[in-house]
């Protein structure tokens, strides 16, 4: 297993694109990627260097990487569960990417950030965007298929786009913005069976998995309003938030389910695999893509976790799929899809600007 990571440390090194302080940092370590609220200012032109050292692999090849992870990750979770309690598979998580993050800022000899004020705002980032969705996710694939626990995720640019109308001046409701959330819910209640009462689904697994997918705009915001244009690059204050998510759990998790009786090797692997892979490597090909092709194309990912999650979850898990789940899903992500567009007028006329 140590040589499995420190491979994967290797890989991140060899492929990540070196990052660059950014005016509207998003430290957001988790399975969503950057929201239209929260997406990084582009460097000025002048301040790009002469020779840019190109990533060993083309864009395209981290981007399906990174929605394989991220759609994996919700499998990874439920075998996870297997073993350990919610809590010691979050806090595993945690520490694993946490680690792999520590890595990286040696490596790139990045410094963390001072001032009292800087760590309480990534103090209730880590809550928000770490600690509390990690664990919800997995207190609820404790009774929800992981599958289910994917599309739920799906929901974050609904919630974020909702809550940034009210939260975020600058974020003005929109009749496509309004359309797209409405059609989002409507899949959402597509996915859950409403027209049968929710027959079947656990209602307090599915409103964990919900909650946790709400945490992240809320973050994310909160980021935005804390953190934006603080100086600090996206690794530099990325790794800290994590470390403190760390310590959170460290703290939670002996007064809530004690320490491992056993390491049951699959379980254990799970674990690794979900905070190396999926919290650690995962932010830094994220945060490489965004530098490179920018964030509108980056977060695209979010259209094919629920896919690649609803796919594992059936054939790697036996998971049962009825026909209103795929539908509902395809529905989820149509109407996200439309609160993150923008009217062609306004982006023309931004052309034209430039």
């Amino acid at each position: 297993m140590c040589y499995v990571v420190i491979g994967l440390i290797v890989v991140v090194m060899s492929t990540a694109t070196p990052s660059r302080p950014s005016a509207s940092p998003s430290p957001a370590a988790c399975d969503a990627p950057l929201p239209a609220v929260s997406r990084p200012a582009p460097a000025p032109a002048a301040a790009a260097p002469a020779a840019r050292r190109r990533p060993a692999l083309d864009w395209r090849v981290r981007f399906a990487g990174l929605s394989l992870i991220w759609g994996f990750s919700f499998l990874l979770i439920k075998v996870g569960t297997d073993g350990f309690a919610p809590f010691q598979v979050t806090f595993g998580r945690l520490l694993f990417g946490t680690l792999v993050l520590a890595v990286a800022m040696a490596v790139k000899r990045e410094r963390l950030p001072r001032g009292r004020r800087t760590w309480l705002h990534l103090t209730v980032a880590a809550f928000f965007l770490n600690a509390a969705p990690f664990s919800l996710f997995a207190y609820a694939e404790l009774t929800i298929p992981s599958t289910l626990a994917g599309i739920c995720n799906a929901t974050s640019p609904l919630w974020g786009m909702a809550l940034s109308m009210v939260a975020l001046s600058e974020d003005r409701p929109t009749r496509r913005r309004v359309a797209g959330l409405g059609l989002g819910f409507l899949g959402v209640l597509t996915v859950l069976g409403a027209w049968q009462g929710f027959h079947g689904l656990d209602a307090k697994g599915t409103a964990m998995a919900l909650l946790a997918s709400l945490c992240y705009p809320v973050g994310w915001i909160y980021v935005r309003r804390t953190l934006a244009g603080s100086g600090h690059s996206s690794l530099s204050l990325i790794g800290p938030q994590l470390g403190v998510a760390t310590l959170q759990l460290a703290l939670v998790t002996p007064l809530f389910a004690g320490f491992p009786s056993s390491f049951p090797m699959v379980p254990l692997l799970a674990v690794a695999a979900l905070g190396a892979l999926g919290t650690g490597l995962a932010v830094l090909v994220q945060y490489g893509l965004v530098n490179e092709v920018g964030p509108t194309t980056a977060q695209m990912v979010t259209y094919f976790i629920p896919v690649i999650a609803t796919t594992a979850g059936v054939a790697v898990l036996g998971e049962s799929l009825s026909w209103n789940t795929p539908v509902g899903a395809a529905v989820v992500l149509a109407g996200a899809a439309l609160t993150q567009s923008r009217p062609r007028a306004r982006a023309k006329g931004r052309a034209r600007a430039q």
